[in-house]
């Protein structure tokens, strides 16, 4: 991705600087600049690409993003021109529930949270793995924490239930389209967005159980791109083609069932602590909904390994480890070893 921009690093810094700017303002009008540099940063790397998918997925992305940014400032703007400051900490937002309407359906446009997750799938599907990578990690990251700061500023009922519906149907849509779906990049779209639902449902808990979550899943998914990156040599375009294939997407598969929540593997402990947290207060249905919804992607990630499993043994297929699949190694270790010692700290901790 980088390696074809003759400026590709210069855009790199710039959508890095983008997001840490917009994080780190306490303005509205700050906010939204550096939600915009941030993707003046992050298209070029989708546009001056060989591939027409890819240029039409780039365009996808900027007209979603550009709607989101409106809806962002109308929100702001309907908000604040009451009190002339654009100031992030000041009550007078709460007093307009259009503006707030506006401004969490535009950080929900950004992010492909539900009910406006329509656009993720299909650009996701048109681009390589490193762009998705940067798609599904990075840029969750500028507006995750507004929306942490605005459940944290409102702290009123009916945004409540707002997220709390938003993570219901985010993981209920993320298994639902996960089932029918053949394409890898396209299943990972919607593995994003069911744990977009969650990471929407720990906010309520708190900073640090949200915070824990998405290291969590930056952690797998950095595993899961890159490896399929490595291993990526044209034959790795849909899901038929792993059960073909060697050690390398058998690696692959376990990180796909860590993605999926399935004990001892890291992306277990995540889904185990918000639910510990969540058994504490009322809102016991949509957690339910939430676990369904990782039970459905549990479900496909399980039958697919099943199946890559026994037509590898049928074949009598040989697995060897050549040099390309040998970077697999470290992200396997890595996922099993850290999901088992969390998982006995966390027993240790809840018996103290």
């Amino acid at each position: 991705m980088l390696s074809t921009l003759p400026f590709g690093y210069m855009f790199l810094v710039v959508m890095m600087s983008g997001t840490l700017f917009s994080i780190s303002s306490i303005h509205w009008l700050g906010i939204w600049a550096g939600l915009e540099i941030n993707l003046i940063g992050f298209l070029p790397m989708l546009v001056y690409q060989k591939s027409i998918s890819e240029s039409e997925s780039a365009v996808k992305y900027f007209i979603v993003q550009a709607l989101g940014s409106s809806l962002l400032m109308f929100g702001s703007l309907v908000s604040y021109s009451g009190s002339f400051t654009w100031d992030m900490y000041n009550d007078s937002w709460s007093w307009s529930v259009l503006g707030l309407i506006a401004v969490i359906s535009g950080l929900c446009i950004k992010l492909g949270l539900f009910p406006f997750h329509y656009w993720l799938p299909g650009v996701m599907a048109g681009l390589p793995w490193l762009s998705c990578l940067v798609l599904a990690t990075w840029q969750k990251i500028a507006p995750l924490f507004l929306m942490l700061n605005l459940f944290d500023l409102g702290q009123c009922y009916w945004l409540a239930v707002y997220l709390c519906l938003a993570s219901a149907g985010s993981s209920l849509i993320g298994g639902v389209g996960g089932m029918n779906q053949t394409q890898i990049r396209a299943l990972l779209a919607y593995s994003s967005i069911g744990h977009l639902g969650w990471i929407m449902f720990a906010i309520m808990h708190g900073e640090w159980v949200m915070k824990t979550y998405f290291g969590i899943y930056v952690l797998i998914s950095i595993c899961m791109f890159l490896g399929l990156w490595y291993s990526d040599s044209g034959l790795m375009k849909n899901l038929d083609s792993l059960k073909n294939l060697g050690f390398a997407q058998m690696a692959v598969m376990l990180l796909f069932l860590s993605l999926g929540g399935l004990p001892p593997l890291l992306g277990f402990v995540s889904k185990w602590l918000v639910i510990m947290i969540g058994t504490s207060n009322s809102y016991l249905l949509f957690l339910l909904a939430l676990m369904l919804g990782s039970l459905m992607s549990l479900f496909y990630y399980l039958s697919l390994f099943f199946s890559m499993v026994l037509s590898n043994l049928k074949k009598e297929n040989l697995v060897k480890l050549h040099s390309k699949e040998n970077v697999m190694i470290p992200g396997i270790i890595l996922i099993n070893v850290i999901g088992g010692i969390a998982i006995l700290l966390s027993n240790t901790m809840s018996s103290l």
